[in-house]
């Protein structure tokens, strides 16, 4: 191989290995809401709150204690997961439930929630053992209190705010 092929080849594999931006949902948003939120797995708790932007594509959701200082950033693009701690460690993967549960101890289901929040049921998730139960709904008739289950886990959202 001559001197250009090996120079080439190297910066193909560097560029293989170089990790890919995982941006927030760009252009027309599905919803941006504020909630609260309380999860409770086995022993542990947590309570605080979350904004979450949601585009077909991708979510951006900011979880904050009750007192408001940033404990994670979650930012799908796609199958792509980043999940970024208050530490400004980031975490990758292609699935998010497990992401979240390997970080924050608890699984959050993204996409299905968003689903439910949008008040369309998740098939998808209810098949894989998620329960969705709409507690109670706002004005317009969005949900407003929701509670999600599946084997242990008990994770609840308010929605105080639309935007």
């Amino acid at each position: 191989m001559t001197r250009g092929g090996l120079v080439a080849a190297a910066v193909l594999l560097v560029a293989g290995c170089a990790q890919v931006e995982i941006r927030p949902p760009q252009g027309a948003l599905d919803f941006d809401l504020a909630a609260r939120i309380a999860a409770r797995y086995g022993q542990e708790s947590f309570t605080g709150s979350i904004s979450w932007r949601h585009a077909q594509g991708g979510d951006d959701m900011q979880i904050n204690t009750p007192f408001g200082q940033g404990v994670a950033r979650i930012v799908r693009q796609g199958e792509a997961v980043q999940l970024t701690t208050a530490d400004g460690k980031e975490h990758r993967a292609n699935d998010v439930e497990d992401l979240t549960e390997r970080v924050l101890g608890f699984r959050v289901p993204l996409v299905g929630l968003a689903d439910v929040v949008q008040g369309r049921s998740s098939t998808d998730l209810e098949g894989r053992g998620w329960k969705f139960e709409v507690q109670e709904r706002d004005p317009q008739g969005r949900p407003a209190r929701l509670r999600a289950t599946y084997q242990g886990i008990d994770l609840r959202l308010a929605v105080t705010q639309w935007n």
